[in-house]
């Protein structure tokens, strides 16, 4: 018996030694050495000190801010740590609740007419760090007159932050919340 078990135990051992330590740092390796930035974790840096990251999406929620879609993630919003839906179905009970009251304190910040999708709905992941251009465009009037800016400046703003589809159809428009704010904040300095 032992003759069977020894081959399979070594086996388990070298792989979990091969696949489980060694390919994930050759890649790891191979990650930080080719694209640093990213597999740092695609830090934004301001004045030296890190603000966030592009991937991962941040509360904003004073009124001279864009801001970011609901995050789905429990306790604290846009926790790393708790990434995951909320796996609530589209006739649940909780998720109407929650997206009409999304809505009514969206209209209640100034924003009219048809509220996006994105505006009220969560990613699957709760950390999206984008928005469309069409919610981006729908707080522009918001965030314009908190700030004391044309509208067209900010207007302005959201087309320069504003990513097209990769290789030209794969995805939708977006922009990066956090790139955007850090951008108004750069433009009134």
């Amino acid at each position: 018996m032992l003759q069977q078990l020894r081959p399979a135990l070594v086996l388990t051992g070298l792989f979990t030694l091969l696949l489980g330590l060694g390919y994930p740092l050759a890649i790891t390796g191979v990650a930080g050495a080719a694209l640093p930035w990213a597999a740092g974790g695609s830090l934004v840096l301001r004045g030296g000190t890190v603000v966030g990251s592009s991937l991962i999406g941040q509360p904003f929620s004073e009124p001279g801010y864009f801001w970011p879609r609901p995050s789905a993630t429990a306790e604290a919003p846009y926790n790393a740590a708790a990434s995951s839906g909320s796996n609530l179905g589209p006739t649940a009970a909780k998720l109407k609740e929650r997206v009409a009251a999304d809505i009514a304190r969206l209209h209640g910040a100034g924003l009219a007419g048809a509220v996006p999708a994105d505006a009220a709905t969560a990613s699957g992941s709760g950390l999206d760090p984008h928005i469309s251009p069409a919610f981006a465009r729908a707080q522009a009037a918001r965030v314009a007159a908190a700030r004391g800016l044309a509208p067209a400046a900010v207007e302005a703003l959201i087309a320069r932050h504003t990513e097209g589809r990769l290789a030209g159809f794969i995805g939708e428009p977006r922009v990066n919340v956090l790139e955007l704010n850090l951008a108004l904040d750069r433009h009134e300095s």
